[in-house]
């Protein structure tokens, strides 16, 4: 087994019965999101840890190769994200450890939801619907879906009833909405009825994002 991706880990008072993985966007690492767990407003009864692992460093190209946590290279921007292919499916089997090992902890799968933002979005989308067992849900943030044409990339028979939250900002000038929304429509094709939510923002969350994205969690995650 790889060595596991050096993570932030918050546990809840009570053991454990779900599991969150959230990854974080470019050149951030797993500090990022740490401090929006409160405001999820989640139920005080709900036992769930959040994860937050850090991407590995590497050079970035469309950065003049400066070295910075990412998940993959990316080698140009545009219209759609050229990158290196085998950066995103080391990353896949990285998430998918750290699965396997919320599953050792007593975790079921199906108690299990993965968050991405931005890059770390892309990863998440690639790895939840191509996963082994079908998980709790999956949230995309102001993210993209890389290449879902290809079979390497398609959701696996058993994700169709995957809950997908995905969430956009209109203004954004890192990830344009358009590409957000062609990440959310491509679910269709794979027979997945996805959320989508726009908030009048940049390349970022808002409060209003991440109540909703607490109501979503709570429900996916009670009971």
């Amino acid at each position: 087994m790889k060595e596991l991706l050096p993570c932030i880990e918050l546990e809840p008072e009570k053991s454990a019965v779900a599991s969150v993985i959230w990854l974080h966007g470019l050149g951030a690492d797993g500090n990022d999101f740490v401090p929006v767990v409160p405001e999820l407003q989640l139920p005080e009864d709900l036992a769930v840890r959040f994860i937050f692992p850090h991407a590995p460093v590497r050079p970035v190209t469309i950065n003049g190769g400066m070295p910075m946590r990412a998940w993959y290279d990316i080698l140009s921007m545009g219209n759609s994200r050229e990158i290196e292919d085998q950066h995103l499916y080391d990353a896949q089997q990285q998430i998918d450890a750290l699965i396997e090992r919320e599953l050792e902890r007593g975790v079921a799968s199906e108690n299990i939801i993965l968050i991405g933002f931005s890059q770390g979005g892309a990863v998440a989308y690639q790895t939840a619907l191509r996963y082994g067992q079908r998980l709790a849900g999956l949230a995309c943030l102001s993210t993209y879906r890389i290449s879902p044409e290809r079979s390497e990339n398609r959701c696996q028979p058993w994700n169709r009833e995957l809950p997908v939250f995905v969430a956009h900002g209109e203004w954004d000038p890192v990830v344009p909405v358009g590409l957000g929304r062609e990440g959310y429509e491509s679910l269709s094709s794979d027979g997945i009825q996805a959320e989508w939510h726009s908030y009048p923002m940049e390349h970022e969350v808002c409060l209003e994002e991440i109540r909703t994205l607490g109501a979503w969690l709570a429900a996916r995650l009670s009971g």
